[in-house]
């Protein structure tokens, strides 16, 4: 009760709120990247090149802003007790304002596809089409 009420003071303020995980929406789907960045400086260091769109579920996004990165970090498989960059995660805004996850998978999947993913949309208005997809309402 004190949260909700402390949120609604900080919105009549025009705080921006803070990222709130309880509105996350779980998408974990591929996305297509289009016109990938190639900036020398960052994939020198071994970071992919951040698509500046792409497009998912036949819908195109602009990226606005990239709010926060980081990256997850597992064992090596073969037990040397090394570590390894397995994914590079990006919280983004959207040219529209929506807020999302995305991430790339350094390691492609034996399946194939696009190592780019979209992991969840915050606060989506997302409504299911008849064929039992998600579908962002537009």
């Amino acid at each position: 009760m004190i949260k909700a009420a402390r949120r609604q003071e900080q919105a009549q303020l025009g705080h921006e709120l803070p990222f709130d995980p309880m509105k996350e929406t779980f998408v974990g789907e591929a996305i297509i990247p289009e016109d990938v960045s190639f900036a020398a400086s960052p994939m020198a260091t071994g970071k992919p090149g951040l698509p500046t769109q792409f497009s998912w579920k036949g819908n195109r996004f602009s990226i606005h802003q990239v709010l926060e990165e980081w990256k997850e970090a597992g064992d090596f498989r073969h037990g040397s007790g090394e570590r390894y960059v397995r994914k590079h995660w990006y919280r983004i805004k959207t040219n529209d304002g929506q807020e999302m996850k995305l991430y790339f998978e350094r390691q492609g999947r034996s399946s194939g596809g696009s190592r780019w993913r979209l992991y969840s949309i915050l606060n989506a208005d997302i409504c299911a089409a008849s064929d039992g997809d998600k579908l962002l309402k537009q």
